[in-house]
C-alpha cells in the first residue's frame, strides 16, 4: 500500500466511526478531542525541534504528523472518553496499555518499518511516559469541561427544554426591558 494512501486513510477513516456515536456524545467529547490534538501538536513540535524523532514522510501537502493527530488520535480520544470517562483509575491503566501499544507497535514497528517515523533522541518508554502524562492532562481538561455543562444538564431535567441560554456569554444574552430602556438614553 502506498504511504500516502495509508496516511490519508489514518486521517479520514476514524472519523467515519463517529456515525456509531450519538450526536450528543459527539458534542460532549469533541472539545476534549480538540484539546488532545492541541497538546499532541505541541509534543510533536517539541519532539521534532529537540531531535527526539523524525517523520520520514508526511501527508502531502501538510508538514506535520497531521494524519495521526487529527485523525486517529482525535477520534480515539472521543471513543475512549465515551466508554471510560468517570473512572479515572481504569482510564489511566487502559491509557498506559494503549500508549504502549501505540508507541511500540504502531509508531516503532509499523510506521518505522515503512520509513514514516523514527525515534532518534528518545526511547519508546520515555515517549510512552510523555503520552501518558498528556492523557492525564486531557482527562483533567474533560473534568473541567464537564463543570461548564452541569447547569445545562440540570436545566434539561427540571424544565424539559433544550434551551441552552445559560451557557451563552453575557454579551449574547438578551437584555431585560429595564436595561434595554436605560441603554437607549
Amino acid at each position: 500500500m502506498n504511504n500516502q494512501i495509508l496516511m490519508w486513510s489514518i486521517l479520514v477513516l476514524p472519523w467515519l466511526t463517529l456515525f456509531f456515536m450519538n450526536k450528543e456524545d459527539i458534542k460532549r467529547f469533541m472539545p476534549v478531542a480538540l484539546f488532545s490534538a492541541l497538546t499532541s501538536v505541541l509534543v510533536v513540535e517539541l519532539g521534532e525541534n529537540l531531535g527526539w524523532f523524525i517523520y520520514g514522510e508526511t501527508t502531502y501537502p501538510l508538514r506535520t504528523a497531521f494524519y495521526i493527530i487529527f485523525g486517529l488520535n482525535s477520534v480515539t480520544t472521543m471513543w475512549f472518553f465515551y466508554f471510560i470517562y468517570g473512572q479515572f483509575l481504569k482510564y489511566m491503566v487502559i491509557d498506559i496499555i494503549l500508549n504502549c501499544g501505540f508507541i511500540y507497535l504502531f509508531h516503532v514497528y509499523f510506521l518505522g518499518n515503512r520509513g514514516l517515523f523514527h525515534e532518534v533522541g528518545i526511547t519508546p518508554l520515555i515517549n510512552v511516559l510523555i503520552t501518558t502524562i498528556d492523557g492525564a492532562l486531557v482527562y483533567g481538561y474533560q473534568m473541567w469541561q464537564e463543570g461548564i455543562f452541569a447547569c445545562s444538564e440540570r436545566t434539561k431535567r427540571t424544565e424539559r427544554t433544550r434551551n441552552s441560554r445559560i451557557l451563552q456569554p453575557e454579551a449574547a444574552k438578551p437584555l431585560d426591558h429595564e436595561k434595554r430602556d436605560n441603554n437607549k438614553h
